[in-house]
């Protein structure tokens, strides 16, 4: 079902901005590497095949983070050359199972790429780094709360989102609940005083979430590979099958989402899996 955020206007007269959320895609330096039993390349592979069947053309992929699981230089230069082939620029961030360094080394030029902001039309995206080193929660670092307040006030006029790996909302999941965002009352303090912020975008949770806080749209993003089931005391596998989110930004700053999943189908997941680092 297509969840639309609006103001009861004529927005959805105008050609919206296509944006698609790809994350957790937790690939492997070995192809055949698998996560709670899932082929996580092959499973990755058939949402970029979806993509290029059905939601091509697109202005822009958010992947938000878990790019890799290990092998790393491999990994992303897989995961690089597969979302060169959609020809449509795409924004990474690390998240906590990836090696940032490395990770920004490897997605430099071409239209996959690591950077902190992108403009297109009169939408912003601001692309934060919520790691922490060899850490699984996450907290942003005076540099990346800075670079937030700079990029607000540099772009007044543009409908932003705001992207990161953890999650700055309770998921009302205990065990996940402890590895989010530390300090987000320090991010919201200054995402609560610019207008112009319209929504905030993470990966990290391995389930589908939308909500609202102050008026600002909230989302989370099914991952790619295996599903965590939601509000569980303790970690849990879900059996829904992989996905992502695709976004329809309007010049107005309404919004128009909804989570895609990949046919149901079966994909050897350990159901009994109690954690995986």
């Amino acid at each position: 079902m297509v969840v639309a955020e609006h103001n009861k206007t004529n927005s959805f007269m105008r050609t919206p901005l296509r944006v698609l959320q790809i994350t957790d895609t937790h690939l492997f330096g070995d192809e055949d590497g698998r996560l709670a039993g899932m082929d996580t390349d092959a499973s990755s592979l058939e949402v970029i095949e979806r993509v290029l069947a059905d939601f091509l053309p697109a202005d822009l992929i958010l992947a938000t983070g878990d790019i890799a699981h290990e092998g790393y230089e491999l990994a992303y230069a897989r995961f690089k050359q597969r979302f060169e082939r959609l020809k449509v620029p795409t924004l990474v961030i690390p998240g906590n199972h990836d090696e940032p360094t490395l990770l920004h080394r490897a997605m430099q030029g071409g239209l996959v790429q690591s950077r902190d902001h992108f403009v297109l039309g009169n939408w912003a995206f601001i692309m934060l780094d919520s790691t922490m080193p060899k850490q699984s929660g996450g907290h942003l670092d005076v540099a990346e709360l800075e670079l937030l307040e700079r990029l607000l006030q540099a772009y007044p006029d543009h409908h932003t989102m705001i992207c990161l790996h953890h999650h700055p909302v309770s998921m009302r999941s205990e065990w996940i609940d402890s590895i989010g965002v530390a300090n987000s009352d320090d991010f919201f303090a200054i995402t609560d005083r610019f207008p112009q912020v319209r929504s905030i975008v993470w990966g990290h949770v391995h389930q589908a979430f939308s909500a609202v806080r102050k008026g600002v749209q909230l989302y989370a993003s099914p991952s790619t590979c295996v599903q965590f089931k939601p509000k569980q005391r303790n970690f849990a596998l879900d059996d829904l099958p992989p996905g992502f989110r695709w976004f329809d930004l309007y010049p107005n700053g309404d919004i128009a989402t909804e989570v895609v999943r990949m046919p149901v189908r079966s994909r050897e997941v350990d159901l009994e899996t109690r954690g995986y680092g």
